[in-house]
């Protein structure tokens, strides 16, 4: 075996001098006039081609509704104006501000997000924990329940869920109440939650809000690829189920916490459909409400033929207002975010 080797890299260190002999020209029509790099350079030019096209197409909608955002009136006019404003200007934002009180919508909104999330990582953690490392009857059938909980459209429950917390009765003591004071209408006695938080913190806390289904199948996954070892020996040491948990289990995940607590953050932040039906005119002014046209944005006559537009860009203009305070949650979080991506798939059933 020494001697093949010797020979071979002696055979090499020829061919390599040989080479390096050889005219410039000569070494490269050897180099680069071959069936192998030419495929290869097609094979770049065509990926980079591919992701150029897909960055546009990806890309330019957000490019579109943010040079919208700067135009006047009259640039929707001026059909000489395609994406680049001729009279820019802040009039939109500084109305969308002023007017929709933008501030407000967005302190209410971030301390609502902020307590829903928070609330959905610990209680999808606990749970998915709970499904993955305890045995117990009924697992797989409380699982596929959970996993149902994914398939119902929500407009389904749209009406009782209203109806629940326009009429709240927990398990029904407030009715037991009435009966024995001998109130004789049905409601009394009853909370009334619409317009307020707490429908949105019940189904956070309960672990019913949108899309803890899949939080809570996320962790199961991750608490999969824990190794039970750590806490076998945590046991041994006579550390009981939630000690180990909080001292042991959770510190491990963290990743996987925040990767659930951004994504809480993101859909409960953008959500309309539950704020719009927990909440009325006269309810908390959240972000979601801010999409209206400013009554300063009123055009003019010779504005009238581009008010479509106009008022689709001003929308537009509300959105990206919406969705900028995310992207400064996403930078922070991001590493966080993609460990915790990269752990979803470590391991399976």
């Amino acid at each position: 075996m020494n001697n093949q080797t010797v020979v071979k890299r002696e055979s090499k260190n020829k061919i390599k001098v040989e080479f390096e002999r050889t005219p410039l020209l000569k070494r490269l029509k050897a180099k680069y006039l071959t069936v192998f790099f030419l495929t290869k350079v097609i094979w770049v030019i065509f990926r980079l081609v591919l992701l150029v096209g897909i960055s546009y197409v990806v890309l330019f909608p957000f490019f579109a509704k943010i040079t919208g955002s700067f135009m006047s009136p009259q640039d929707f006019i001026d059909t000489t104006v395609k994406m680049v404003p001729k009279s820019p200007t802040l009039q939109t934002y500084r109305a969308i501000i002023v007017e929709n009180n933008y501030w407000k919508a967005l302190l209410n909104t971030a301390v609502l997000s902020l307590l829903c999330a928070v609330a959905q990582m610990f209680i999808c953690t606990m749970v998915g924990y709970g499904f993955s490392k305890f045995k117990f009857k009924g697992n797989t059938i409380a699982f596929g329940l959970v996993i149902f909980t994914l398939l119902v459209p929500h407009p389904t429950l749209q009406f009782s869920m209203f109806m629940e917390f326009r009429y709240f009765d927990f398990l029904n003591i407030f009715e037991g109440i009435r009966r024995l004071m001998g109130f004789t209408k049905a409601t009394d006695l009853k909370v009334n939650m619409i317009n307020t938080y707490w429908p949105l913190a019940l189904l956070s806390l309960t672990g019913l809000a949108f899309k803890n289904g899949l939080y809570i199948l996320i962790m199961r996954q991750a608490f999969k690829g824990f190794p039970d070892e750590y806490e076998e020996a945590a046991y041994v040491d006579g550390s009981g189920v939630f000690k180990t948990f909080f001292q042991i289990v959770m510190p491990n995940m963290i990743p996987m916490m925040v990767t659930i607590f951004l994504f809480a953050f993101t859909w409960q932040w953008t959500d309309e459909f539950y704020v719009n039906l927990f909440t009325t005119e006269n309810g908390p002014y959240l972000l979601p409400k801010i999409v209206q046209i400013p009554r300063s944005l009123t055009l003019s006559q010779a504005a009238i033929q581009a008010s479509t537009m106009y008022q689709s860009a001003i929308r537009n203009t509300c959105g990206l207002m919406i969705i900028a305070p995310l992207i400064v949650v996403y930078l922070i979080g991001q590493r966080f975010l993609i460990q915790g991506i990269e752990r979803t798939g470590m391991t399976a059933d």
